[in-house]
């Protein structure tokens, strides 16, 4: 983990990542152009902004709405959907309950999480929890269903684009994420005073494959230019969502594409009074795909730093372990 700030005191960063904005529409004229400026991306920032990715802005409106209207709900209300022990796979997870890797301060945020349905009697069922949904607002569950599967078929697409990059069929990944552990996370950022300890959400890597992102009126979302050893802003156009590489990605293609240290800092004293809220699709692979360096990843200038396969699903205990969300 790099030694990154993770206190109250990381301010918005007033310099803009010049990560470059794609159409995801042109991957159906354009595959192999769309893939290769995906990866430069990927291989510079370990990001991108997808533009045209397919989730309807009606569907995205209305998970917004759904989504305020569960975090305005009582917290006594909330709190009944919470399952102690359960590493906050499914269902509702209290403020200041989860903290990055190495961090000082629990993030300020509470969360809600929603997972793949699996057909009873599924094979990986002792792997991955049902859902729970809440009793209230009424929509909610019909509503992030939908979400659910755009989120996916963007996702499909994405991890293609990756594919053709690696030179990998395009179809690649396609077992790999049939079924996969993917989990879709309503975050909400409450109001803070001004003297809160912590960030919103400190420096951290993402665990997944990929990270598919709606983004949040409120600004704070930053990454780490670690060639440069500064914070860079996030800032996609409105619609577009912002994509990333996460450590499982990493550890598949041996660094070539770089899991980003990001956070999300406290905004200005004039906006800590504001909430935030913010959509991340965390895309796994099935909880039993072995990640096994590609071999075309290893070079002479570039061994083999994961020389250990190891499943998806124990790299996912371990770094829940570390996050705190499950306690050994």
């Amino acid at each position: 983990m790099l030694d990154t700030p993770d206190t109250a005191s990381a301010s918005i960063s007033s310099t803009t990542a010049e990560v470059p904005t794609l159409s995801l529409a042109a991957q159906a004229r354009d595959p192999e152009g769309f893939a290769a400026a995906f990866g430069r991306s990927f291989e510079r920032f370990g990001f991108a902004i997808v533009a045209d990715h397919g989730i309807s802005d009606s569907l995205i409106a209305r998970a917004w709405a759904e989504t305020e209207k569960l975090f305005a709900l009582r917290d006594a209300e909330k709190r009944g959907y919470f399952i102690e022990g359960g590493g906050g796979a499914r269902g509702y997870t209290p403020f200041k309950t989860e903290i990055a890797k190495g961090a000082s301060a629990v993030d300020l945020k509470e969360f809600w999480h929603v997972g793949r349905e699996l057909p009873a009697g599924h094979r990986f069922a002792k792997d991955m929890s049902p859902n729970i949904w809440p009793d209230r607002p009424e929509g909610f569950k019909g509503v992030f269903l939908e979400l659910f599967t755009a989120f996916d078929r963007a996702g499909d697409k994405l991890l293609s684009a990756i594919a053709r990059h690696l030179n990998l069929a395009p179809d690649w990944f396609d077992p790999a994420v049939t079924d996969g552990n993917s989990v879709l996370r309503l975050l909400h950022y409450p109001p803070i005073p001004a003297d809160a300890e912590g960030v919103r959400a400190g420096a951290h890597e993402d665990i997944n494959l990929i990270t598919l992102l709606l983004g949040a009126e409120e600004a704070g979302l930053e990454l780490y230019d670690r060639g440069n050893d500064r914070w860079l802003a996030i800032k996609p156009p409105e619609g577009a969502m912002v994509v990333n590489v996460g450590d499982m990605l990493q550890r598949l293609t041996n660094n070539v594409l770089p899991s980003t240290t990001h956070r999300v800092v406290n905004p200005p004293p004039e906006r800590r009074g504001h909430s935030r809220y913010s959509m991340p699709f965390f895309l796994h692979p099935a909880p039993d795909f072995l990640i096994d360096t590609l071999p075309q990843t290893i070079t002479s200038d570039n061994p083999n730093h994961y020389p250990t396969p190891i499943t998806a699903q124990d790299y996912l205990y371990e770094r829940l372990v570390e996050i705190g969300l499950i306690k050994k």
